[in-house]
């Protein structure tokens, strides 16, 4: 048996997911991340401006019309800057970079290790808008108790989409990668993630994402070693505009991104791989060295109302977890498998967990195989 970090209590997460499945999956709202960024800007300098705010996500979490409405609301203007994985965010905020933003969007696991680091404020409740309007899992999420650091915007998973009009099988499950590998060479993506794209090979294998049996993480690492020559490159958010020219067969990507891009060809479908895949949420978090807290404050209410949450799903594939918000959603956004899959594939997903010290061994064989 694969040995894991906060098995137990990632066993209970996933159970209280379920649990509440039923009024969650039909009472819950499990779109995804789109996106088109309205302001992107590389070097943000203005701190202390109480009329802007910079803020740190990922790609496809705003667009034009919700920062034009923000400043209506407020008079305040949002810069927005992207990153494509937690770790290249955390590295960037450690190294000093990330002094001007005042609202940050890290992944579940990924808000552990912030407050670990001290890298977070403390949120005050009062000053906060929409909590209790949560679903409930995400009221007391294993990763941030309380939401005492960080309030969760957007949760779904992690899979495969691919052009069926292409491919002479629909893929399944991970496995589909290794035995196509011959067909799909070289026009196959994986994301820029050392935890989705480690755990999809510890998953295929058996093992759970959050393994730390070294054993089983070098297998996962010679498992893809075997995959790396069919790998056109690793990439969260590139293999967009070349599916849809039909350059890529398949990439692995997240299921939020997937329900937006599949409009634009009626030819791509997204699965969640069968065997199980990872389960994440992703957040807003006030950083400590935060340059406009006032402000971040106001994008998280704002971030939180129902007709905010509501339009943004229906306009960016943006999965809201507010109960309210998710009542507004159309019937077809409500029964679409991409955003909400079945509790039987939901019930062998894995939240991400912090590694701890073996942090360090994923690292290692993550810069073996991006540089092979």
């Amino acid at each position: 048996m694969a040995a894991s970090v906060d098995k137990q209590d990632a066993g209970t997460y996933r159970r209280q997911f379920l649990k509440t499945s039923a009024a969650t999956i039909a009472a819950s709202a499990l779109s995804s991340c789109g996106w088109r960024l309205a302001e992107v800007k590389s070097n943000p300098r203005m701190q202390g401006d109480s009329d802007l705010l910079y803020i740190y996500t990922w790609a496809g979490y705003t667009d034009q019309d919700l920062l034009d409405r923000f400043y209506d609301e407020t008079g305040i203007k949002v810069v927005a800057d992207v990153f494509d994985s937690n770790e290249s965010m955390l590295a960037r905020v450690q190294a000093g970079g990330g002094g001007a933003y005042s609202i940050i969007y890290p992944s579940d696991y990924m808000v552990q290790k912030m407050e670990s680091l001290g890298l977070l404020t403390e949120l005050d409740h009062s000053l906060i808008l929409g909590l209790d309007d949560l679903f409930p899992e995400f009221q007391d999420p294993i990763y941030d108790r309380g939401n005492t650091y960080s309030v969760p915007i957007s949760w779904g998973t992690t899979g495969l989409i691919y052009n069926r009009k292409l491919l002479p099988t629909a893929p399944t499950d991970w496995e589909y990668l290794w035995e196509n590998q011959d067909l799909i060479s070289k026009r196959l993506t994986l994301v820029n993630d050392v935890r989705e794209v480690m755990g999809c090979a510890l998953r295929k294998l058996g093992y759970s994402y959050n393994s730390t049996n070294v054993e089983n993480i070098r297998g996962a690492y010679q498992e893809l070693l075997i995959l790396r020559p069919a790998i056109a490159s690793f990439t969260t958010d590139g293999w967009r505009s070349q599916i849809l020219v039909e350059d890529l067969l398949i990439a692995m990507c997240y299921s939020s991104d997937a329900a937006e891009i599949k409009p634009e060809n009626e030819d791509l479908e997204y699965i969640t791989p069968r065997s199980g895949s990872s389960l994440w949420t992703d957040t807003l978090v006030i950083p400590t060295n935060a340059p406009n807290p006032d402000g971040a404050y106001q994008w998280i209410n704002f971030m939180l109302q129902p007709d905010i949450a509501a339009e943004i799903v229906e306009r960016l594939s943006f999965a809201t977890p507010s109960r309210e918000a998710y009542r507004r959603l159309s019937e077809e956004l409500k029964e679409d498998p991409t955003l909400f899959p079945p509790e039987s594939i939901i019930e062998k997903c894995e939240s991400l967990a912090p590694l701890g010290e073996y942090e360090e061994v994923y690292d290692e064989y993550w810069t073996k195989l991006r540089s092979g």
